[in-house]
Protein backbone atom coordinates (compact mmCIF):
# COMPACT_ATOMS: atom_id res chain seq x y z
CA UNK A 1 0.00 0.00 0.00
CA UNK A 2 1.45 3.48 -1.02
CA UNK A 3 1.94 5.79 1.66
CA UNK A 4 -0.46 8.89 2.65
CA UNK A 5 1.88 12.08 1.89
CA UNK A 6 1.22 14.47 4.24
CA UNK A 7 0.54 18.02 3.62
CA UNK A 8 3.77 20.33 4.74
CA UNK A 9 2.82 23.43 6.80
CA UNK A 10 3.00 26.64 4.52
CA UNK A 11 4.34 29.53 5.83
CA UNK A 12 4.11 32.98 4.56
CA UNK A 13 4.49 36.74 6.45
CA UNK A 14 1.09 38.43 6.04
CA UNK A 15 1.05 42.20 5.60
CA UNK A 16 -1.85 44.78 6.90
CA UNK A 17 -1.35 48.51 5.85
CA UNK A 18 -3.71 50.80 7.67
CA UNK A 19 -4.27 53.97 5.55
CA UNK A 20 -6.17 57.03 6.48
CA UNK A 21 -8.24 58.70 3.82
CA UNK A 22 -7.31 61.42 1.52
CA UNK A 23 -7.78 65.38 2.03
CA UNK A 24 -11.55 65.87 2.66
CA UNK A 25 -14.11 68.46 1.03
CA UNK A 26 -15.21 70.68 4.00
CA UNK A 27 -11.66 70.67 5.46
CA UNK A 28 -10.58 73.23 1.57
CA UNK A 29 -14.02 74.49 1.05
CA UNK A 30 -15.34 75.88 4.03
CA UNK A 31 -18.83 76.72 2.20
CA UNK A 32 -19.85 73.25 1.20
CA UNK A 33 -21.41 72.32 4.22
CA UNK A 34 -23.91 74.64 4.66
CA UNK A 35 -25.48 73.25 1.27
CA UNK A 36 -24.08 69.86 1.30
CA UNK A 37 -27.05 67.27 2.08
CA UNK A 38 -24.90 64.92 4.53
CA UNK A 39 -22.80 67.42 5.98
CA UNK A 40 -21.11 64.74 8.17
CA UNK A 41 -20.17 62.75 5.13
CA UNK A 42 -17.59 65.03 2.62
CA UNK A 43 -16.15 63.37 -0.34
CA UNK A 44 -12.69 64.14 -1.02
CA UNK A 45 -11.43 67.39 -2.36
CA UNK A 46 -9.83 67.47 -5.78
CA UNK A 47 -6.47 67.82 -3.67
CA UNK A 48 -7.58 64.56 -1.79
CA UNK A 49 -7.85 62.90 -4.95
CA UNK A 50 -4.80 64.10 -6.58
CA UNK A 51 -2.79 63.21 -3.39
CA UNK A 52 -4.63 59.56 -3.24
CA UNK A 53 -3.11 58.54 -6.93
CA UNK A 54 0.23 59.81 -6.36
CA UNK A 55 0.05 57.62 -3.17
CA UNK A 56 -1.11 54.75 -5.25
CA UNK A 57 1.83 55.33 -7.97
CA UNK A 58 4.58 55.45 -4.74
CA UNK A 59 3.28 52.50 -3.36
CA UNK A 60 4.75 49.49 -5.33
CA UNK A 61 8.02 51.32 -4.26
CA UNK A 62 7.33 51.83 -0.27
CA UNK A 63 5.75 48.62 0.13
CA UNK A 64 7.92 45.71 -1.79
CA UNK A 65 4.57 43.24 -1.61
CA UNK A 66 1.90 42.88 -3.50
CA UNK A 67 -2.18 43.86 -2.10
CA UNK A 68 -4.51 41.64 -2.77
CA UNK A 69 -7.64 42.67 -0.84
CA UNK A 70 -8.61 46.76 -0.50
CA UNK A 71 -11.04 46.82 2.38
CA UNK A 72 -12.88 50.45 2.87
CA UNK A 73 -14.81 52.55 5.32
CA UNK A 74 -18.39 53.50 3.82
CA UNK A 75 -17.67 57.37 4.61
CA UNK A 76 -17.32 59.16 1.06
CA UNK A 77 -13.83 60.25 1.63
CA UNK A 78 -12.32 56.89 2.12
CA UNK A 79 -14.67 55.53 -1.15
CA UNK A 80 -12.86 58.30 -3.15
CA UNK A 81 -9.99 57.55 -1.75
CA UNK A 82 -10.15 53.81 -2.92
CA UNK A 83 -11.19 55.24 -6.07
CA UNK A 84 -8.31 57.17 -6.35
CA UNK A 85 -5.87 54.54 -5.53
CA UNK A 86 -7.37 52.76 -8.41
CA UNK A 87 -7.16 55.10 -10.71
CA UNK A 88 -3.62 55.73 -9.64
CA UNK A 89 -2.42 52.24 -10.09
CA UNK A 90 -4.29 51.99 -13.41
CA UNK A 91 -2.48 55.10 -15.19
CA UNK A 92 0.70 54.62 -17.06
CA UNK A 93 3.42 55.15 -15.31
CA UNK A 94 7.15 55.75 -16.10
CA UNK A 95 7.98 52.26 -15.07
CA UNK A 96 5.42 49.60 -16.70
CA UNK A 97 6.79 46.98 -14.06
CA UNK A 98 6.12 48.91 -11.01
CA UNK A 99 2.70 47.76 -10.44
CA UNK A 100 3.18 43.75 -10.38
CA UNK A 101 1.66 40.90 -8.72
CA UNK A 102 5.40 40.31 -7.31
CA UNK A 103 5.45 44.04 -6.00
CA UNK A 104 2.50 46.59 -4.54
CA UNK A 105 -0.71 46.30 -6.08
CA UNK A 106 -1.77 44.58 -9.41
CA UNK A 107 -5.24 47.07 -10.38
CA UNK A 108 -6.08 43.83 -12.26
CA UNK A 109 -6.60 41.45 -9.72
CA UNK A 110 -7.22 43.16 -6.39
CA UNK A 111 -10.60 43.05 -4.28
CA UNK A 112 -12.28 45.64 -2.63
CA UNK A 113 -15.46 45.71 -0.29
CA UNK A 114 -16.81 47.46 2.46
CA UNK A 115 -16.64 47.23 6.22
CA UNK A 116 -18.59 49.67 8.53
CA UNK A 117 -15.84 48.44 11.11
CA UNK A 118 -13.41 51.07 9.74
CA UNK A 119 -15.84 53.77 9.90
CA UNK A 120 -15.16 57.25 11.74
CA UNK A 121 -15.12 57.02 16.06
CA UNK A 122 -18.92 57.76 16.38
CA UNK A 123 -19.07 60.91 18.58
CA UNK A 124 -19.33 64.59 18.23
CA UNK A 125 -15.40 64.71 18.70
CA UNK A 126 -14.53 63.14 15.28
CA UNK A 127 -17.88 63.70 13.37
CA UNK A 128 -17.95 67.79 13.07
CA UNK A 129 -21.57 67.93 11.28
CA UNK A 130 -23.78 65.36 13.16
CA UNK A 131 -27.82 64.92 11.99
CA UNK A 132 -30.15 67.25 14.02
CA UNK A 133 -30.76 63.55 16.01
CA UNK A 134 -28.13 61.58 16.00
CA UNK A 135 -29.08 59.22 18.56
CA UNK A 136 -31.78 57.90 15.70
CA UNK A 137 -29.78 55.27 13.29
CA UNK A 138 -32.03 56.45 10.46
CA UNK A 139 -30.46 60.13 10.26
CA UNK A 140 -27.62 58.15 9.58
CA UNK A 141 -27.99 56.81 5.93
CA UNK A 142 -25.57 54.79 3.58
CA UNK A 143 -27.07 53.86 0.16
CA UNK A 144 -24.97 50.68 -0.12
CA UNK A 145 -25.40 49.90 -3.73
CA UNK A 146 -24.74 53.53 -4.68
CA UNK A 147 -21.95 52.95 -3.05
CA UNK A 148 -21.25 50.11 -5.17
CA UNK A 149 -21.84 51.56 -7.99
CA UNK A 150 -19.03 53.76 -8.11
CA UNK A 151 -16.38 50.92 -7.51
CA UNK A 152 -15.26 49.30 -10.96
CA UNK A 153 -17.45 45.56 -10.89
CA UNK A 154 -14.82 43.42 -11.60
CA UNK A 155 -13.30 44.61 -8.58
CA UNK A 156 -15.87 44.75 -6.34
CA UNK A 157 -16.29 41.46 -4.14
CA UNK A 158 -20.01 41.28 -2.96
CA UNK A 159 -19.17 37.75 -1.51
CA UNK A 160 -17.51 39.29 1.83
CA UNK A 161 -19.62 39.67 4.99
CA UNK A 162 -18.59 42.18 7.08
CA UNK A 163 -17.05 42.00 10.31
CA UNK A 164 -19.42 44.64 11.41
CA UNK A 165 -23.12 45.19 9.77
CA UNK A 166 -23.95 48.69 10.70
CA UNK A 167 -22.64 52.07 12.47
CA UNK A 168 -21.99 52.38 15.90
CA UNK A 169 -24.78 54.04 18.45
CA UNK A 170 -23.57 57.78 19.06
CA UNK A 171 -21.96 58.94 21.42
CA UNK A 172 -18.71 55.62 20.83
CA UNK A 173 -15.90 56.93 23.45
CA UNK A 174 -12.09 56.45 22.44
CA UNK A 175 -12.04 52.69 24.13
CA UNK A 176 -14.75 51.92 22.79
CA UNK A 177 -13.57 52.71 19.08
CA UNK A 178 -10.06 51.41 20.00
CA UNK A 179 -11.76 48.14 20.22
CA UNK A 180 -13.96 47.89 17.37
CA UNK A 181 -10.83 49.14 14.94
CA UNK A 182 -8.82 46.23 16.73
CA UNK A 183 -11.25 43.49 16.18
CA UNK A 184 -11.92 44.43 12.69
CA UNK A 185 -8.26 44.58 11.93
CA UNK A 186 -7.33 41.38 13.62
CA UNK A 187 -10.58 39.23 12.38
CA UNK A 188 -10.19 40.61 9.05
CA UNK A 189 -6.53 39.45 8.58
CA UNK A 190 -7.68 35.88 10.34
CA UNK A 191 -10.38 35.73 7.29
CA UNK A 192 -8.32 36.39 4.89
CA UNK A 193 -4.62 34.98 6.31
CA UNK A 194 -2.99 34.21 2.77
CA UNK A 195 -3.89 37.50 1.80
CA UNK A 196 -2.13 41.08 1.93
CA UNK A 197 -4.85 43.90 2.96
CA UNK A 198 -5.23 47.70 2.45
CA UNK A 199 -7.40 48.93 5.26
CA UNK A 200 -8.48 52.79 4.24
CA UNK A 201 -10.21 54.06 7.06
CA UNK A 202 -9.82 57.53 9.50
CA UNK A 203 -7.45 59.23 11.65
CA UNK A 204 -8.37 57.71 14.62
CA UNK A 205 -8.10 54.13 13.46
CA UNK A 206 -4.28 54.52 12.21
CA UNK A 207 -3.38 56.46 15.55
CA UNK A 208 -5.29 52.87 17.21
CA UNK A 209 -3.34 50.59 15.14
CA UNK A 210 0.58 52.81 15.78
CA UNK A 211 -0.49 52.87 19.37
CA UNK A 212 -1.35 49.30 19.95
CA UNK A 213 1.77 47.91 18.14
CA UNK A 214 4.46 50.53 18.75
CA UNK A 215 6.86 49.80 21.70
CA UNK A 216 6.05 52.11 24.82
CA UNK A 217 3.11 53.75 22.79
CA UNK A 218 1.82 55.74 25.14
CA UNK A 219 4.95 57.66 25.44
CA UNK A 220 4.11 59.46 21.79
CA UNK A 221 1.59 61.43 20.02
CA UNK A 222 0.46 59.89 17.19
CA UNK A 223 -0.36 62.26 14.07
CA UNK A 224 -0.73 61.05 10.52
CA UNK A 225 -0.67 62.88 7.53
CA UNK A 226 -3.59 62.46 4.73
CA UNK A 227 -3.12 59.09 2.83
CA UNK A 228 -0.19 58.04 5.93
CA UNK A 229 -0.58 54.59 6.73
CA UNK A 230 0.76 52.21 9.25
CA UNK A 231 2.27 48.83 8.29
CA UNK A 232 1.66 45.79 10.46
CA UNK A 233 3.46 41.92 9.75
CA UNK A 234 3.12 38.40 11.10
CA UNK A 235 4.40 35.27 10.68
CA UNK A 236 1.50 32.97 9.25
CA UNK A 237 1.76 29.23 9.47
CA UNK A 238 -0.92 26.94 7.55
CA UNK A 239 -1.86 23.30 7.92
CA UNK A 240 -4.80 22.66 6.14
CA UNK A 241 -7.65 24.40 8.13
CA UNK A 242 -5.66 25.25 10.56
CA UNK A 243 -3.92 28.57 11.07
CA UNK A 244 -0.87 29.78 13.37
CA UNK A 245 -0.26 33.46 13.39
CA UNK A 246 2.35 35.41 15.23
CA UNK A 247 1.32 38.60 17.15
CA UNK A 248 1.71 41.68 14.52
CA UNK A 249 4.84 43.71 14.23
CA UNK A 250 4.88 47.31 13.40
CA UNK A 251 7.08 48.47 10.48
CA UNK A 252 7.82 51.00 7.58
CA UNK A 253 9.81 54.39 7.73
CA UNK A 254 7.56 56.83 9.15
CA UNK A 255 8.56 59.45 7.34
CA UNK A 256 8.07 57.64 4.06
CA UNK A 257 4.33 56.25 5.35
CA UNK A 258 3.32 59.74 6.59
CA UNK A 259 2.85 58.71 10.26
CA UNK A 260 4.70 60.94 13.04
CA UNK A 261 5.53 59.66 16.50
CA UNK A 262 6.50 62.71 18.79
CA UNK A 263 7.19 61.96 22.39
CA UNK A 264 4.61 63.55 24.75
CA UNK A 265 6.04 66.68 26.96
CA UNK A 266 6.24 66.10 30.41
CA UNK A 267 3.52 67.03 32.48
Amino acid sequence: MAATRLEQPHHHQQHIVVMRHGDRLDNVDRSWPATAPKRWDPPLAEVGRDRARETAKQLPYQLGFPIHRIVVSPFRRCIDTALGLIAGLSAPGEDPNAVTSDNGIDSSKVKVSIEYGLSEMFNDVAIKYPPTNPVDHADWKFNNPEIEALIPIDTLDRTVKSVFNELPHWGESEPKARDRYLHTIHSLADRYPSENLLLITHGEAVKVTVSTHLEDGASFKIRMDYCGYAQLTRQVIQNGDELDASGFELLGNYGQTGIHCLPRMPN
